[in-house]
């Protein structure tokens, strides 16, 4: 009796212990294909992203995707996914080496990178920026291709592509065979030589850069301050048709704006309005371009940098171009010596009035753009005579551009 109350109990222990083990097993399995679908998942999802990875971008990009990213190259990454969707193409940087036949031609050079002539598939010359990793920062960037690629104008040159692999940046423009409007007026030709491109033809010029510029201004759904206008980023074509180029310092603002906000100061010494570093001269608007074309203008006038030493016939000891020209402007006698007709002496007095008028220090008393072009393709004798600027570039400023960004 005792021996089969025994058995049975061991019976009933073993059917118990096997449900048990038959639970655990399953509850082991039911894990085990748990986690194996999670790790199949997380493999799954890793190899869409890295097919994506290598469609959407360039290899050296994907690695830097999953690899430690400075803030900067974060913050280009971001937008270039963003901006990704516009029509501007981006290149590898392969393309690029190849493009400009690694780098074999070199066009100029800048504060934040180097100029090389390159060529694309379909035979058509660009301009390739390759930027310097060292000093521009990816702002620079950013601005660079944010801004002139929302633009389309005649007198706005064109992107026609970018490269963001890592820390390798560039840019793709047409290509500009007269290269920059500096060489044509810091080059001290004498006006009466026929190496320099004539009055009239300068202020031609000067008139496609202010439709520019008013294009900038008033034209964009999204307006745009150049805040660096210079004989050095305005480009010429083979009709000597100007293109304002590089957008580096660019600000963009609503159009509901008026003033705009600015941390930093930004532009080239010796062009920048006094607002821009000193906000006890006012707000930064788009009067602050007016100012930096009033000097490009009165600079295509006298052939030199506002600031150089010996201008006119060389009889003055006055340095700044600018309270010069406007005293001879008083008198009843031609602007400058080297013009020798009334046509061309018209064409400069017209350009220096509207180029005095823009670099007022009180940026009220400025006309904008667009009063400008009115200006300049009205009438000589409706136009009055400024004030004399009160405000001066300190002599001999060295041509650099900055930002304290």
């Amino acid at each position: 009796m005792f021996v089969d109350t025994c058995c049975w109990l061991g019976i009933k222990v073993i059917i118990r212990l096997e449900g048990f083990l038959g639970v655990l097993t399953k509850t082991i399995n039911f894990f085990f294909v748990a986690v194996l679908g999670i790790v199949s998942a997380f493999m799954t999802i890793t190899l869409v992203l890295i097919v994506y990875c290598i469609s959407k971008f360039s290899p050296s990009n994907c690695v830097a995707l999953f690899k430690h990213q400075t803030e900067d190259e974060k913050s280009v990454e971001a937008f270039v996914i963003q901006y990704g969707s516009l029509s501007t193409k981006r290149y590898t940087y392969a393309h690029i080496k190849k493009m400009t036949n690694s780098f074999r031609v070199k066009l100029g050079q800048g504060g934040f990178g180097t100029v090389f002539k390159g060529k694309l598939s379909d035979g058509r010359p660009v301009a390739v920026k390759v930027l310097n990793s060292l000093k521009a920062s990816g702002q620079e960037f950013i601005n660079e291709v944010a801004s002139i690629g929302r633009t389309s104008h005649i007198n706005i040159v064109t992107l026609l592509g970018f490269c963001f692999d890592s820390k390798k940046r560039a840019l793709v423009y047409e290509f500009m065979p007269n290269g920059s409007l500096e060489k044509f007026i810091h080059g001290h030709v004498p006006l009466n030589t026929s190496e320099h491109i004539g009055v009239q033809k300068l202020f031609d010029v000067a008139l496609g850069i202010a439709r520019g510029l008013d294009y900038l201004h008033r034209g964009c759904n999204t307006r745009i301050l150049h805040l660096d206008i210079k004989p050095h980023n305005i480009l010429l074509d083979e009709d000597f048709c100007p293109k304002i180029a590089d957008f580096g310092l660019a600000k963009l603002y609503s159009r509901k704006e008026s003033i705009v906000s600015m941390i930093e100061a930004r532009g080239t010494i010796g062009y920048i309005a006094p607002e821009v570093f000193n906000r006890s001269f006012g707000g930064v608007s788009h009067k602050a371009d007016v100012y930096s074309y009033g000097m490009l203008i009165l600079e295509m006038v006298g052939g030199r940098k506002n600031v150089d030493a010996g201008v006119g016939s060389g009889h003055t000891s006055e340095i700044y171009f600018p309270y010069w020209i406007y005293n001879r402007l008083k008198k009843e006698e031609f602007v400058l010596d080297g013009i020798i007709s009334v046509e061309e002496n018209d064409y400069a007095r017209k350009m220096t009035i509207v180029g005095l008028w823009c670099i007022q220090t009180d940026p009220k008393q400025r006309p904008s753009i667009n009063e400008v072009i009115e200006m300049l393709e009205g009438r000589l004798q409706a136009l009055a005579i400024p004030p004399k600027p009160f405000f001066s570039s300190p002599p001999r400023s060295p041509p650099t551009a900055f930002s304290t960004s």
